[in-house]
């Protein structure tokens, strides 16, 4: 009698086991019944990369509205004040709840019993293109952040100016901040305004790209401007004292000691004469600087290290800065909108230094800058100054600087071949 009943106790037993084998043998669908609502959050909260399952939520994309603080963006989109609260205290060191940027972009996700019944379980804050912050807005409150990853790769491109810079080089697919890159790297020996028809970038550079769209153009390794006969190399070399990093073929520095335009991307629309007609008096009189076409706003950077001599109002100038570099040269800025921050006289400021942006203060049709530069005393035109150049690599260095720009000509010349043939 005690056998029959302990053999039916293990084959019941058995038969548990099995039906439980199989049935994790179904899909999840299948093997799962009716679930309650913290059953189904806390299975999504296992699912990356973001940390939950987006797909099985209701999502709201959206914009943190401008003067909105940390509580009342999540007051807003369904959390009450006490949870608000809780969840700022939970934020701790992973994000700064004062640091809420108004434009922002967010996802909340909505858990939905219906289509009258929904509960906000998590916000996707998105502080960069690849960095965001994830709320958990139920149950135990958490918050973490999530990094996108981001590939680099090596890139080549050979473009031919047939209008403008920008719109060639996007035209051949290269990325907007590689032109900024450009700009910066020729700033002293290029003049990006005169650029003409038949001039030709070719450039070997790594840019970084995250879900499919390029972030940023990380080095220039090598590049090339080239006129007519004339070529004009670029080979990044680091001495390793934190300094220039960019050469010429023979090792001399590609920065100057005077930048080549005290502004990026505008163009020249009155040069340097003695015998122009003002466009507002309608007088022939000499106009002894370059004036910049620009909107207003553009800043506007000291084109070398100096003193500011004056910064104020002069009449027909308006706006204006005057900086003294050396005994040699000085410059003025004219028609600005306003100064850069703690622009005023005897301030001293550094190459590339924002001293105060594009206007139309003073005697003028309309926003633009007029540049000017004096060599001891006298007015030249600044699209014909020649700047001297910064140290060159030490003679040590020059053995390890011939062999990287060898290996880097060959590759671009073998990456040119194979660009022109596809």
């Amino acid at each position: 009698m005690d056998f029959n009943r302990n053999k039916s106790s293990i084959l019941t037993f058995l038969a548990v086991i099995s039906l439980a084998a199989g049935l994790s043998l179904l899909p999840l669908s299948c093997r799962r019944g009716p679930f309650s609502y913290g059953e189904r959050s806390q299975q999504r909260d296992t699912v990356y990369p973001l940390g939950f399952l987006t797909d099985t939520l209701y999502r709201v994309p959206g914009k943190v509205k401008s003067g909105e603080n940390f509580s009342s963006w999540l007051v807003r989109l369904g959390l009450s004040g006490r949870k608000a609260y809780e969840m700022s205290l939970v934020c701790d060191t992973v994000f700064n709840v004062r640091r809420l940027v108004g434009g922002n972009r967010f996802d909340a996700y909505y858990w939905q019993r219906d289509s009258s019944e929904q509960a906000l379980h998590y916000i996707v804050y998105h502080n960069s293109v690849t960095t965001s912050t994830i709320f958990r807005c139920f149950d135990s409150l958490a918050v973490w952040k999530y990094e996108k990853p981001v590939i680099s790769e090596e890139r080549f491109t050979d473009v031919t100016i047939n209008s403008s810079l920008w719109n060639d080089m996007i035209s051949a697919g290269a990325p907007p901040h590689l032109i900024i890159k450009l700009s910066d790297i020729y700033a002293w020996t290029v003049d990006f305004f005169g650029l003409q028809n038949g001039d030709r970038f070719r450039v070997l550079y790594d840019q970084k790209i995250c879900d499919g769209e390029v972030i940023a153009v990380d080095t220039v390794r090598f590049a090339e401007f080239i006129r007519r006969n004339d070529t004009l190399p670029a080979i990044m070399f680091n001495p390793g004292d934190g300094g220039n990093i960019y050469w010429n073929e023979k090792g001399e520095s590609m920065r100057k000691a005077f930048l080549k335009a005290p502004l990026h991307f505008t163009r020249v629309s009155s040069g340097f004469s003695y015998a122009r007609r003002h466009p507002v008096t309608h007088r022939v009189q000499p106009h002894t600087g370059v004036d910049y076409a620009a909107p207003t706003g553009t800043p506007v950077m000291s084109i070398g290290d100096g003193t500011v001599v004056s910064a104020g109002n002069t009449g027909a100038g308006g706006n204006t800065v005057k900086i003294r570099h050396n005994s040699v040269y000085t410059t003025a800025y004219l028609h600005l909108s306003k100064y850069g921050p703690g622009i005023r006289s005897g301030v001293r400021v550094r190459q590339g230094q924002i001293i105060g942006y594009v206007g139309a203060t003073g005697r003028c049709t309309g926003p633009h800058l007029d540049f000017r530069v004096w060599r001891n005393g006298s007015p030249i035109n600044p699209l014909t100054m020649q700047s001297p150049p910064q140290k060159p690599l030490p003679s040590e260095l020059l053995p390890a600087f011939d062999s990287v720009r060898t290996v880097m000509c060959s590759k671009v010349d073998s990456l040119a071949v194979l660009y022109e043939n596809q």
